[in-house]
């Protein structure tokens, strides 16, 4: 095997594909080579976390977009012949992959959520969503590399390993892209990210009027949590952000304890929910699917159930 490659856009998400990368190289008996965009001072900091070899990427000019490294990563698999390349599935991760599929005529499983390897016949076995979350599609790929964007917070980040050691290897500079960066602009959020709170309450299309988000909103202060929400609420009422939305389509949340108010728990709203440790719901239907997915279910009106849970919580605290 020649090994498993990563290339991520920041130091976190790569030390997320850094704990898989390593799996599956422990596990094929191969190592794990990481590209790092310019800045080697956290060279370091990835050998610590699984990578046995660091390809340093020359910084990009200001007016050139991320794309530029793409003929040199090319390049250098055309060379080394990896086995695996695991990208982050952010939107300019995906376009990457897309290109460096297309250039190394080789096949691309896009935002999986599992990898296995087989080191009898060294096949990787990828798992992804289908039918909007559904189901779960087991794909195996016979062309090398075998590309794979992975959704981030799919994996746990990477521990470090103080007494690690590894290679650092600069690449040659990327030649300018036939594209140029006018501007570039941070996306404008209208709420905080709760993709990693540790508790998140959610409203759900139980939820009657945006006065009464005040009700979700006091259980989550009680708990020190966050406030999340499905479809219904951000994008047909507009009563919270975009931002707020959990589900296929919106955010992907990891709490320890997720309650969920008024949800009716569909697939694909479960789908953001599935690495939740513990699932609460409070739900006057006793049939809702999200009962299905739960550790825990009150049947009963929120109008009345969340009042009273905010008060124990408060009444616990002292």
């Amino acid at each position: 095997m020649a090994g498993i490659w990563i290339f991520a856009e920041s130091l976190e998400q790569t030390k997320e594909l850094l704990s898989i990368g390593s799996t599956l190289a422990s596990k094929l008996g191969t190592m794990t080579s990481v590209f790092l965009q310019g800045n080697t001072g956290v060279a370091d900091d990835y050998i610590a976390c699984g990578a046995d070899e660091v390809l340093v990427l020359t910084a990009l000019a200001e007016d050139q977009p991320l794309d530029a490294y793409i003929p040199v990563i090319a390049a250098e698999a055309q060379t080394a012949d990896p086995d695996i390349f695991l990208i982050a599935a952010t939107v300019r991760g995906k376009d990457i992959a897309a290109r460096l599929a297309a250039r190394l005529k080789t096949g691309l499983c896009s935002e999986c959520i599992g990898l296995k390897a087989d080191e009898n016949d060294r096949t990787i076995e990828m798992e992804r969503f289908a039918y909007g979350g559904a189901a779960i599609q087991t794909v195996v790929c016979s062309t090398r590399p075998v590309m794979v964007t992975i959704i981030p917070r799919t994996f746990e980040a990477a521990a470090r390993q103080s007494d690690r050691k590894g290679t650092i290897r600069e690449l040659p500079a990327a030649p300018p892209s036939a594209s140029t960066v006018l501007e570039r602009k941070p996306k404008e959020t209208e709420a905080k990210d709760i993709s990693e709170s540790r508790i998140v309450v959610c409203a759900g299309r139980g939820i009657e009027k945006k006065e009464d988000l005040s009700l979700v909103q006091e259980l989550a202060a009680a708990l020190g949590g966050e406030i999340g929400c499905t479809r219904p609420i951000s994008e047909e009422s507009h009563w919270l952000p975009e931002d707020l939305c959990i589900g296929i389509s919106g955010i992907s949340v990891k709490p320890a304890l997720y309650i969920g108010l008024g949800v009716s728990g569909q697939v694909q709203h479960i789908t953001g929910i599935r690495d939740a440790k513990v699932i609460c719901a409070v739900n006057k239907d006793e049939n809702a699917p999200i009962f299905g997915a739960s550790d825990y279910g009150i049947v009963g009106d929120l109008y009345d159930v969340a009042p009273k849970l905010s008060d124990a919580v408060k009444n616990m605290k002292g």
